[in-house]
């Protein structure tokens, strides 16, 4: 007898009127909107504007959820197109079946629609979504706990899983939860990759590369735990050997990457609403009035220029013409000096010759004397 574990839910929906809303569809939404709000704090912390993260989601998360629902159906056809199998269910996503790997290889195709459509580089963007997704993931793998799915081996854990349903081959016992080790795990890839991200710098889409090696090294050996039907190859499972590749390909591209491009983006999204920026300052009232006011004052200042050279330039015409009626005065005297001389000197020589008469008659004769 178990003492202790987790009870599973005796359904998968919840019927809200006419609506049923479905544990599976309702962990993926949830998830969806933690990713964007975490990746619009760190866009923005990188000096992106808000708002782009959730732009570009409108195309990631769709192609994401096709392309992740292709995988699954692809590398479990024969739940859909074997014997006695009905196609249409490879449409019915809310039952679960969503490839991690291709939701990743196919919401990358959407992001970078998105991103070439805002002129932003999609390395950065992924660098900033990385850890969003990570939790997202840690999310959504609550719905395989709402779908009694995707467990692992028997187990006597006091955390077992306890299996109620039977359908679809399933057999009612207790398990390893391990939806519930790959949720903590991604938890754990979240903070890692922030950690990581604040401590070397991490950019040219670094981070996200930290991201998908560390789940990849996770989804390794949970994968092997687990008890469902799939593929294998030379002994592992399908899902092994997709993990082990792209954790090399993750790796390579970390080396390669800092030594092409070492660092981080300095601009991530051109004419960006940062503080201090060129929009900032644009866009700011306050900012305009001192320059209208600046304006203002320059002009009465060139005003004041002009009137003091105007001014200054009467007054020196008026210099100009003081000096004019000073010389005009000089000239008006020197004529006047001119006159009395001419006019003295005719006086001076008469005086002369009635001088010289009178002497004349004044002068004794010899008798006389």
């Amino acid at each position: 007898m178990y003492l202790a574990y987790i009870p599973s839910p005796s359904r998968g929906e919840l019927p809200l009127g006419p609506i049923p809303l479905r544990g599976y569809a309702f962990c993926i939404i949830i998830g969806v909107f933690v990713a964007v709000w975490l990746g619009n704090k760190r866009w923005i912390a990188r000096g992106g504007r808000a708002g782009t993260v959730a732009d570009i989601a409108v195309w990631a998360v769709p192609f994401g959820l096709v392309g992740g629902r292709l995988y699954h159906v692809i590398t479990d056809y024969e739940l859909y197109f074997s014997e006695g199998r009905d196609w249409v269910d490879a449409f019915k996503i809310w039952q679960g079946g969503l490839g991690i790997w291709g939701a990743i290889a196919l919401g990358a195709v959407g992001a970078w629609i998105g991103c070439r459509r805002r002129g932003i580089p999609l390395p950065a963007y992924a660098d900033a979504i990385a850890p969003g997704i990570a939790v997202a993931q840690a999310l959504g793998r609550w719905g395989n706990w709402f779908n009694q799915e995707l467990y692992g081996r028997e187990t006597h854990l006091p955390w077992a899983l306890h299996i109620t349903s039977d359908e679809g081959g399933r057999v009612p016992g207790y398990y390893h939860p391990t939806f519930l080790y790959e949720s903590l795990w991604c938890i754990g890839v979240a903070l890692l990759v922030i950690w990581a991200d604040r401590r070397f710098k991490l950019g040219h889409g670094r981070a996200f590369a930290v991201y998908v090696a560390a789940y990849c090294v996770g989804r390794a050996w949970i994968e092997y735990m687990r008890v469902d039907d799939a593929h294998h190859f030379l002994g592992l499972r399908l899902n092994d050997w997709t993990a082990l590749i792209v954790f090399l390909l993750a790796v390579a591209y970390i080396i390669v990457s800092a030594k092409k491009r070492p660092g981080r983006e300095e601009i991530v999204e051109p004419e960006a609403d940062v503080p201090g920026g060129p929009d900032a300052e644009a866009a700011s009232p306050e900012a305009e009035k001192p320059v209208e006011g600046a304006k203002a004052e320059g002009t009465t200042t060139e005003g004041a220029k002009a009137e003091g050279a105007t001014t200054e330039g009467a007054k020196a015409e008026g210099a100009k013409t003081e000096g004019a009626k000073a010389e005009d005065a000089k000239a008006e005297g020197a004529k006047a000096e001119d006159k009395g001389g001419a006019t003295a000197a005719p006086k001076a020589a008469g005086e002369d010759k009635a001088a010289a008469g009178a002497s004349s008659k004044s002068a004794p004769t010899a008798g006389e004397s």
